[in-house]
């Protein structure tokens, strides 16, 4: 399945015409109702993404017809780097003209305004949205202790069905993307996009979980970073007191408000992720375990590697979350592709981030494991005996964790205010200039929930389970196949339907879906659909079995902690990874 972009109708240049067609439409906002007061229907949205996605088509046809002559591999390079460049700089040109137009005209009321304002806000390149994707601090370092909890057999064969599947959802988000989003009704969020194909009820459900699993994952970062300041200073500062450092840090760097912006800090952070993961490796294979990090305390003994874990099956599942945790970016692929200029091009970066995930960090998992076996710690690298070896990687991993979670915290106060804020209470639009102050006041409030998240629950290795139970397998593998079934049945409804008018969108349609015909046909219009669509459908059930039983897995592990002799106490000043008694 490929992304067609239509031919040109009637020969003429459908720059020309589609200008000149929104050059005498009214600005149209986002929350616009089609005269009968209901919401646009899904072929409304189809409508303005076809028109959408051709201007981008003929964007990059012209732009590739401008580089320079050469090669394969010099066409490519010229593409990615010099067009998708001019592309940002224009976008920075449409913005100074809306302001422009804004201060003399006082409010933007043509659709060719709205249309640059809303192309000024799309940057990111595909480039870009790669090192944003890989730059989870959290994924490589967890999978030792994946491989610890399932052994080598199951950990591999998950790693590599979890990694398909990661793939699928993403291609399918990707898909629907493209033929739901335009500048006259644009999406900005995954629960954006669930709204076109369910509804609102899907869309709170999406946004709910979104903001619980970034605000978590934040906490996460801060326990994790907090642990390892602990171990940089010998366990002498209170625990909590590293935590406290942590958000401080998060509160100003989380005032960086566009992803293109946080494209160029991630480029940083993704190499510095490369050279921690590097020197573990080197470390772990020539010293002994950190023992005193590990339950097991004083308890030294033999290493023990197994090819398949055989304890009990729930902390199996605990273990198989944390390679989910690896392939969890599926939740914020929307929020990069709403800032692409050219989204069409997110599948480069999705297939070479999912590539490098599943390669990079299964050997790393594999690797440390092997050497460390039992005695694993979560995040890997503090499992390092050498204090100055363990302080070198530490201080690079530190860096590399609180860019990811600027980057968590950055998307997670978007969704919170964009949804919460400004339609519930009628805050401004992080646009203008009173939006950006109350954002700076957000992001404070946002970490300060973050730091008694991972404060409360010093546990890194099941707090991160339990959100990639509860949260993160929904976006990567619960919800894109329970959408796409959504989408294609609706799309399979209306062949039956008249001809579509976008000046009366309801007028085509034969029934309703309280009509018994219109079911029939989203059903079994198309052979090929109905196999398609039982497989989605099964595949959402055995999602939602998992996820279920991975949660339940999660918090029955995290009371047995608590209720042990002596847990990690909230908001305490004994460091998780000090159990020298």
């Amino acid at each position: 399945m490929a992304f067609q972009p239509a031919a040109i109708e009637g020969g003429r240049d459908p720059r020309v015409y589609h200008s000149e067609k929104q050059e005498q439409d009214a600005y149209v906002p986002e929350n616009y109702h089609v005269p009968d007061d209901t919401t646009p229907n899904i072929e409304t949205y189809m409508h303005y993404a076809k028109i959408q996605r051709d201007r981008e088509a003929l964007s990059a046809k012209n732009d590739a017809e401008g580089g320079r002559s050469g090669g394969l591999i010099s066409r490519i390079f010229n593409r990615s780097q010099e067009s998708d460049g001019r592309s940002v700089v224009s976008a920075h040109s449409d913005a100074k003209n809306v302001a422009a137009s804004s201060e003399e005209g006082g409010t933007l009321s043509t659709a060719a305004e709205y249309r640059a304002a809303s192309g000024a806000l799309r940057t990111a390149t595909w480039g870009s949205v790669f090192y944003l994707i890989t730059t989870d601090i959290l994924g490589p370092y967890s999978t030792p202790w994946a491989f610890q909890q399932v052994g080598y057999g199951p950990g591999v064969a998950c790693f590599f069905v979890f990694g398909i599947m990661a793939a699928y959802s993403g291609f399918l988000l990707w898909w629907m993307f493209l033929k739901l989003d335009s500048e006259r009704y644009p999406i900005k969020s995954f629960g954006d996009l669930g709204q076109r194909i369910y509804g609102r009820w899907f869309r709170n459900v999406c946004n709910i979980l979104q903001s619980l699993q970034l605000v978590i994952n934040v906490g996460i970062i801060i326990l994790g970073n907090g642990q390892g300041l602990s171990q940089m200073a010998k366990f002498k500062l209170c625990f909590s007191v590293c935590n406290v450092v942590w958000t401080l840090a998060g509160m100003i760097l989380g005032q960086i408000r566009t992803l293109q912006k946080f494209g160029k800090v991630a480029n940083v952070s993704i190499w510095l992720n490369v050279i921690v993961l590097i020197m573990t490796m080197a470390f772990v294979a020539h010293s002994s375990p950190n023992y005193l990090a590990t339950p097991f305390g004083q308890n030294v003994g033999p290493v023990m590697t197994q090819a398949i874990n055989l304890q009990p099956f729930q902390d199996q599942l605990n273990g198989i979350m944390q390679i989910v945790f690896s392939y969890g970016g599926a939740m914020i692929f929307v929020e990069f592709m709403a800032e692409m200029r050219r989204p069409m091009d997110f599948w480069k970066a999705m297939a070479l981030s999912q590539v490098f995930i599943f390669i990079v960090y299964m050997f790393f998992g594999l690797f440390v494991y092997t050497y460390q076996g039992q005695y694993v710690i979560n995040p890997a690298n503090q499992g390092i005996s050498a204090y100055g070896l363990q302080t070198a990687t530490n201080a690079i991993s530190l860096t590399a964790g609180l860019i990811a979670a600027a980057l968590y915290g950055n998307i997670g106060v978007k969704v919170i205010y964009n949804n919460v804020l400004v339609e519930m209470f009628g805050f401004p639009q992080l646009t203008v200039a009173r939006g950006k102050y109350y954002f700076a006041f957000s992001v404070i409030v946002y970490w300060s929930i973050a730091f008694v998240i991972g404060s409360a629950i010093p546990q890194f290795s099941l707090l991160s389970s339990l959100v990639a139970a509860v949260c993160i397998f929904q976006f990567t593998y619960t919800f894109p196949p329970f959408m796409i079934l959504g989408y294609c049945m609706q799309l399979d409804a209306t062949k039956g339907d008249g001809h579509f008018d976008v000046n009366n969108p309801d007028a085509h349609r034969v029934d309703t879906w309280r009509d018994l015909s219109r079911w029939k046909r989203a059903l079994f219009t198309n052979l090929n659909n109905t196999f398609f669509n039982v497989w989605n459908f099964l595949l959402v059930l055995a999602c939602l079995s998992c996820a279920v039983l991975s949660a339940y897995s999660a918090i029955s592990a995290m009371v047995t902690a608590f209720n042990s002799t002596s847990p990690p106490p909230s908001f305490g000043c004994r460091s998780p990874v000090d159990n020298s008694g």
